[in-house]
Parts: structure tokens; sequence; C-alpha cells
């Protein structure tokens, strides 16, 4: 059976043979090696969880204004806004198990001292924030590898259930770990919650260390990490599937902080309890996520995306307006389990779109900078929603808050969430057809490529509006200096032309070009009406000065250096494209690049 296929008919929110609950939710756990690093993330899940409690509520006892504490929230996910990219890039261009690793034995070691400085009573109110601080630069270099490395363990029509069951074990442990975390520091204190949380990384560093992730295959250099950003951020402003999610990500984050931020002093404030009463509501919030998460799969199977991220951005509002106005415990403790559902379902139908729409060489910085914009909205809110409860008080911090998260909904009419899941996103060509090319003139360039085609002039206006995703697609994977040029002698003829940097980063460009891709050029490539297919040319920039350095230094012309390393080539007098400062490396007519 056709693998995209059978993904497609699972998928599809209106499908007539939808997957069982169990099948659909549960189908990952089939993958041994996701099973053992599932179980064991629940391990660190809950340590993480425990210590962030004990981080919370030590600062109430060390610093207890409002924008103190909201600043231990703050200073866990700032890092991920600051490091998410360049972790992302790390993630797509080195081993991901070993990224995982070094994470994780950071976290441990961050762990490991602040329960040594809290057992001794060396911590102060910027220590902890600092310690912590480190905290979310261990999880910001994780999470984009972890996040990355899911497409690895199962099959990708089982994809979206693998997220789903991600956030189903951090929200289980959200479920219990808060509460834990509560008990264990109401009867020893926080020096044993973070203790706790260090030890909770050993089974996942086990994990991992037993791991044997194949190595994906690849004939090209890798990328410098100063270009890999900019080719993540290139591709998730290009695709507007993604651009989308970052925009309504970014808007959530900011709203739905302040309940995260603010929830010690809720619980201490608003309806009188202590640090057990806040591992009570924390873990509240966890179970309605758990809910969340379990039926995160058949929701999206009956519902659309964006009818259900609407549906519960307007329900985390109202969630955070009671909690802001209730101080009854028993109904604050209730509202924040369907806040928690909300929460859940918003994020990881975010997360899918995103890994969904994100081929291979590109998910790990595009969830990274899903992440980056997710955390920095939380980092930026808790901090803003903190200075809010200073200035005005928390009931009208929290009220402001949940009014935004409500109107946020409105986003979705201006910026809809796509539905599709079932883009085909594997690489149009290969590596062994590639390969071939790598040897030939490696760091040369600026290569510039052209595209003749033949349009009739009734076609010429569809023709140009096709032309315009054709030149989102050829921007987002590398592609510069796009242009669009029509014969003045023969207005039938149109030229598409674009550079590249280097001969390396042309190849580079065509292997991202994906099945998807092919399908949109083709659309333009209806309109040519030539008797031969549009004719390709493969073009050297060349400079004058070039063949005078070249002569004075000995060194053998660009033609004959062309030879040796490509015998397609041939070494012959200089043609007229030469003349004009272009050399030809490649001609042939063919609809593919």
């Amino acid at each position: 059976m056709n693998d995209n296929a059978s993904t497609r008919d699972a998928r599809s929110p209106h499908a007539p043979e939808a997957r069982s609950w169990r099948t659909a939710t549960l189908a990952p756990f089939r993958s041994r090696v996701f099973l053992m690093i599932w179980s064991a993330s629940l391990a660190s899940n809950f340590g993480s969880l425990i210590q962030a409690v004990g981080a919370s509520w030590l600062m109430t006892s060390l610093a207890p204004s409002p924008d103190m504490v909201a600043m231990v929230q703050a200073s866990s996910t700032l890092p991920i806004m600051l490091l998410s990219l360049l972790a992302g890039a790390v993630a797509d261009i080195w081993d991901r198990r070993l990224i995982l690793l070094i994470a994780q034995c950071s976290l441990f070691a961050v762990s490991a001292t602040l329960a040594v400085a809290t057992y001794l009573g060396m911590v102060t109110p910027w220590t902890l924030l600092a310690l912590t601080f480190l905290v979310g630069c261990g999880m910001a270099l994780y999470a984009p590898a972890w996040q990355s490395s899911v497409g690895e363990q199962v099959p990708r029509s089982d994809l979206p259930a693998a997220v789903a069951l991600n956030a189903l074990s951090f929200n289980v442990a959200r479920t219990v770990g808060p509460a834990v975390g509560g008990t264990i520091v109401a009867l020893a204190g926080p020096a044993a919650a973070f203790l706790v949380t260090s030890l909770s990384y050993v089974p996942l560093i086990t994990a991992l260390a037993f791991w044997r992730r194949p190595k994906p295959q690849s004939f090209l250099p890798p990328e410098s990490i100063g270009s890999a950003m900019a080719a993540g951020l290139r591709y998730a402003y290009l695709s507007p599937a993604i651009r989308t999610v970052l925009v309504r990500s970014t808007a959530f984050a900011i709203c739905g902080s302040s309940l995260w931020a603010l929830m010690p002093l809720i619980a201490r404030d608003l309806i009188g309890g202590g640090a057990l009463t806040y591992g009570v509501l924390f873990a509240t919030f966890g179970l309605g996520a758990v809910a969340g998460a379990l039926a995160n799969t058949q929701l999206r199977q009956r519902y659309r995306h964006e009818h259900l991220v609407q549906a519960a951005s307007i329900a985390f509002g109202l969630t955070t307006l009671i909690a802001a106005l209730s101080s009854w415990p028993v109904l604050s403790i209730g509202v924040l389990f369907i806040g928690g559902a909300a929460w859940v379902l918003t994020l990881s139908t975010l997360n899918i779109t995103v890994q969904i729409n994100s081929p291979r060489w590109v998910v790990g910085r595009a969830m990274a900078t899903y992440q980056m914009v997710t955390f920095g909205g939380m980092a930026v809110g808790s901090w803003f929603w903190g200075q809010v409860a200073a200035g005005y008080g928390l009931v009208t911090s929290l009220v402001i808050s949940g009014l935004a998260m409500a109107a946020s909904a409105l986003l979705g009419y201006r910026l809809p969430l796509p539905q599709a899941e079932a883009v085909n996103l594997d690489p149009f060509r290969n590596w062994q057809d590639l390969q071939q090319q790598i040897g030939r003139v490696r760091d040369d360039g600026p290569v510039v490529v052209t595209i003749e085609y033949r349009i009739a002039p009734q076609d010429q206006q569809a023709f140009m509006r096709a032309m315009r995703e054709v030149r989102r697609i050829r921007r987002r994977d590398g592609a510069r200096r796009w242009t669009l040029l029509q014969d003045i002698g023969n207005p039938e003829i149109w030229i598409e032309r674009f550079h590249s940097p280097t001969w390396i980063e042309h190849l580079r460009r065509r292997h991202r070009f994906t099945v998807a891709d092919r399908e949109i050029e083709r659309q333009a490539l209806a309109f040519h009406r030539g008797d031969q297919p549009p004719k390709i040319r493969h073009l050297l920039e060349r400079s004058p000065e070039q063949a005078v350095e070249s002569a004075e230094s000995g060194a053998a012309p660009a033609d004959a250096r062309t030879a040796i390393t490509d015998p397609n080539v041939p070494a012959t007098d200089l043609s007229m494209a030469e003349r004009r400062g272009c050399h030809p490396i490649e001609t042939r007519s063919s609809g593919g690049k």
C-alpha cells in the first residue's frame, strides 16, 4: 500500500474510514525505540515539573513580590527564545542523539548544583534566577533535537500521534509532578525537590546512550551555523503555513502566560493556600492537559484545526477570568482542568502543523523557530503580566489577559490555520541523482540558472500568477536574485533567472525541492507551448579581472579547470555567452532542475 495514500486516509478530518481511537493514538508505541525514549522522557518530565514547583515556591520566600515570582517563569523560557534557532541549526547539521545527550547531562549538572546550593543556604533570588536560566538553556538545546528526532523514531504516518503522545507524556507528568513537587517542598524543602529533579534525568540519558540512531546519507558538506540559521528563518518566513502558526502561537503564548506565571500567587493570595495547594492547581491543569492530549487525535479527525484552536483560545480565556475572580478553591481547581485541556489542544495542533509542513532537512530549525516565538511570547508575557500585577493588582492582570486570550480567537478570520496534512515533502530528487554532479566546480560560483519558457499571449497573466508560487519556492530553498524576464523582440519568450552562491549551494537547493513543490511547478509548466520542454541553462558568473589574475598567476583557465572535474563540459574556445561574462556549465532540455 502507498504510504502517502494511507497517511492521507488516516489523517483526513473527514475520512470515511478513520482509524479507531486506540489504533490512531497508540500506533507510535509499535516502534521499540520510540517506546523506550518516551518512557524515559516521562521520568524526565516529572523531574522538570518538580523543579518548576520548587523554584517558584522558593522564590515566594526569597522575594515574594509578584514581578520576582513571575521572573522565575520568564528566566526558564527566555533561553528558549534566545537559543532555539541556534539549537535547531545544530540539530539539523550534527548528530541529534549526541546533542540530546549533551543537553540532558547539562540539565543533570545544573539541577544537582541547584540542589546543593539550596541545601547549603547559598541561594539568593538572583542566584535562583541564574540557575533557572541555565536550566532553560539546557531545555533550549534539547527541545529542537528532540522534536525533530521523533520523525526518525516512527513512520511519517504516525508522526501526528507521536507528537500527541509526547504532549501526553509531559502532561501526565504535569498532572502528578506538581503535586509530588509540592509535597516534597512541604515535607523536605526545595533542596530535596531539586535533588529528585537531577536524578530524573538519568533514565533518559541511559536510553539515549543505547539508541543507535540511523545516520542520514548526505554527499554534501554540512552547512555553516550561520547559513543554516538563515536558511531556517527563510524557510519559516516563506512558508505560509508555518508563518501563520508563528503569529498564532505568539499571540496565544503572550496572552496565556499570565496563568502560568502568576499561579503561585493565585494559590497563595486568591484562595489562601500553600505549597500543596499550588501543587494541586498545577496537577489539575496537567490532568486537563492529559485529557486534551488523549482526545487530540480524534478531535483533529472530526474538526478543522482552526475551529479547535479558536474554541480552545476562548476556553482558556474564560479559565483565566474565572481563576481571577474566584476565591473558592474548588471552583479555581476545577476550572484549571478546562484550561489544561485548552492549552495542550492549541499547542499540540500548532506543533503538528509545523512538523507536517516541514521537510526533514529543516524540521529542526522549523521547530526551533516555532519554540522560539512560543517560549519568547511566554517569557515576554510572564514579565509583562507580572509588571501589571505589581502595579495594578493580581486580579486586574488576570482579567485583562483572559479577555485578550478570548479575543485572540478572532485572528482565525484573518490568519486561518491550514488543514491539509497529506503534503508529500519527500525530496523530488535523491542523492544518487545529484552525487555525480558534486565534484563539479565545488566552490565555484555564483551559479546562474535560466529557464526559458514559451507562453501564448492569452496565458501570460495566468502564467505570471503561477510563477508567484514558483518564486516563493525558489527563494525559500535558497535561490537569490530571482527575476522573471520577457523578451522584447519575441513577447512569447519568458526567462526565469535566479542565482546560487556556489555550485554546492545550487545542489543543496535542488535537493530541497520536494514532491509537493514539483506539483506547484507543473502548474506553471503547463502554460509552456514550445515543441520542446523549457530550456534550462546553468552558468557561472565570470569577471574579466579573473582572466587577468589567472594569466599573471599561471593558473589554468576556468574552462580547463572545469573540464578536469566535469568530463561533460568540453574545453573549447570561448562561446558567445562566455564573451559576455558567463561560462556555461550545462545546457539541458528537460522540465526538471
